[in-house]
Order: structure tokens, then sequence, then C-alpha cells
């Protein structure tokens, strides 16, 4: 169960240690994804971005540790990992108004939140239906990585109807599932669609998409080079090392 898994936590770092994350040691460990989500995405100061489903604050804190000044609220169903990600918020030295962690579900958000008007809504949904593959056991592992109370399209619509007008949508998810990802778009008011494919080496197949939308745009949908993570000896490419220890943004530039 999610409360057991929290009985052991781990300290580890990201972006070549300018992130502390307190996560537990079993079940949903916070990997690359959230450090790509948040080097692709771009804030300027004072705008307000909400972590959709946020974890332990993983991306929010990296994106924080690329744009100090942004305002960033995680929303977090677990109450265990909302209290790591307030935890992670205090280390990295981020007061209440520039990093805040409320509870509740992403697809019925609390009356706090459901006003919206965020410049930026980031996302990691989870990446499986149900019924498809192996699920993890039991826990904060299943609650992350499988879809439970509402499928793809249901998180869409959740995070669009949060975003202010001409606000931005960050996701990343199974290149797998993206055509079911660019279906759930449609009829939200997201426009200017950019897909940008994470290789996992050279001549692979994208294992992963990142994928921004803006609300209330009709630029037209563009599908970007890409990014490569690794070599083909397993270690990391050059780009990919810049995003995750340095701090580097990821170029939407075609």
């Amino acid at each position: 169960m999610p409360g057991d898994e929290l009985a052991s936590v781990t300290e580890d770092r990201l972006i070549g240690g300018r992130v502390r994350l307190c996560q537990p040691a079993k079940g949903y460990r916070a990997a690359i994804d959230p450090v790509f989500l948040a080097a692709a995405m771009t804030v300027e100061p004072d705008e307000t971005v909400l972590d959709l489903g946020c974890g332990v604050g993983a991306a929010g804190l990296c994106l924080l540790a690329r744009q100090p000044l942004a305002r960033v609220t995680g929303l977090e169903l677990q109450a265990g990992m909302a209290d790591l990600a307030r935890r992670n918020g205090d280390a990295n030295g981020h007061p209440p108004d520039r990093f805040k962690i409320v509870e509740g579900s992403a697809l019925s958000p609390p009356p706090e939140l459901t006003g919206g008007g965020f410049a930026h809504v980031m996302t990691n949904p989870p990446f499986q239906p149900p019924g498809r593959g192996t699920a993890p056991p039991e826990g904060s592992k299943a609650l992350a990585h499988v879809e439970s109370a509402g499928d793809l399209a249901a998180w869409v619509k959740a995070a669009a109807r949060l975003l202010a007008p001409k606000g931005r949508l960050w996701v990343i998810h199974r290149a797998d599932r993206l055509e079911e990802l660019l279906a759930a778009f449609a009829g939200r008011g997201l426009g200017e669609v950019r897909v940008l494919p994470l290789w996992p080496k050279p001549g692979r197949a994208a294992g992963r998409v990142i994928v921004a939308a803006r609300k209330g745009s009709r630029t037209p949908f563009a599908l970007l080079p890409g990014l490569v993570l690794h070599r083909d000896d397993g270690g990391y490419s050059p780009a990919a090392e810049s995003v995750l220890r340095e701090a580097a943004a990821i170029s939407w530039e075609g």
C-alpha cells in the first residue's frame, strides 16, 4: 500500500545536484521524464504553472531550478506523496508563493483550483491503460503508471479546463500512445500542437514524446526533429547530458 512504501525514503539529486528529492525507496520513483518535461517548457518570471499529478514534485522543482521566478502549484492525489512534495519544496528553498502543493484528484480538482487560469499546465499522466501489459503491484507505482479513475482523454480535458486563454499545455507520454493523445486534444480548443520525440538511441523508434499545445491558438501542427537520449554504447548523448546535468533547455526549433 502507498502508506507502507513511505516508511522508507531516499534522498536523491536531479540536474547535477541542483534539485534535492526525497522519494519512496519502493513504489513510484521519479526518473528522467520529469527532468525532460521541465526542460522543454518556456516559462516567464511570475507565470503560474500547474503540475497535474505532481507526485513528490520532481517536475515542478526541475522547472524552478531553471526558472526560479515561476509560481508552481502541484496537485497530487496521494497524501503521503503530497507531504513529500512539500518537504522537497522546503529542502530546495522555495517559499509557498513559489511552490505550493494541493491534495486532490486531477480529474475533479479541489475548489481552490477549479477557477483555472494557469498560464501553463504540465503533466506526466499514467502511461498504461488498464488491462494492457503487466500492471505494477498495488500502490503508488500502480497509480502513477496505470489509468484508473479516468482515461487519457479525461486527463487532457481536466488540464485544458485549468488553462487560461492562450495558456500552454505540456505533456510527456509514451510515443505509442501519441495518436490517442492527439485525439484527446480535439474539441478542447488546443492548437499550436508541437510534438518532440525522444529517441532512445540513433535509428531506434521513439519511446517518449513531449507534446505542447496552446489554448485558443490556430497555429498549424508541427513535428520536431526531437532529441536522441543515448549513444550507441549506452551512455547519455551530449544533448541529454546537458539537460540532465547542466539544466539546459530543450530547443523547439525545427
